[in-house]
């Protein structure tokens, strides 16, 4: 399972990376955003999974879960939501001034 995951990981790394390194910001915003689902996979991947009952005070039993991984994949996907809709609106209003999301034309000229 662990090396599916990671074949899994892997595989959104790189479509993440081919896609921030094109010209195109929007390629670019869904990079950083696919990088992240990596980022989580990875995470939840690395605290693998713990049997045992909830972490709570009236519970008798002797193991319990580690709830850590999954409150830090829901902070992750909370961030990730807020930059990305934050990088749409940005990407949206440079389009809308500038009339193009092509990086080379947005760079300006060379002896500036």
């Amino acid at each position: 399972m662990e090396t599916s995951m990671s074949i899994l990981i892997g595989v959104l790394f790189t479509i993440g990376t081919y896609l921030i390194l094109t010209k195109s910001l929007l390629r670019i915003i869904l990079g950083t955003s696919i990088i992240s689902h990596g980022v989580n996979l990875l995470i939840l991947t690395m605290g693998g999974l713990k049997k045992g009952g909830p972490p709570l005070l009236g519970q008798h039993d002797t193991t319990f879960t580690d709830s850590l991984p999954q409150a830090l994949i829901l902070t992750a996907i909370v961030i990730n939501f807020a930059v990305t809709a934050l990088f749409l609106v940005l990407s949206y209003r440079t389009y809308k001034t500038l009339g193009t999301d092509n990086l080379d034309q947005l760079r300006g000229m060379e002896d500036e």
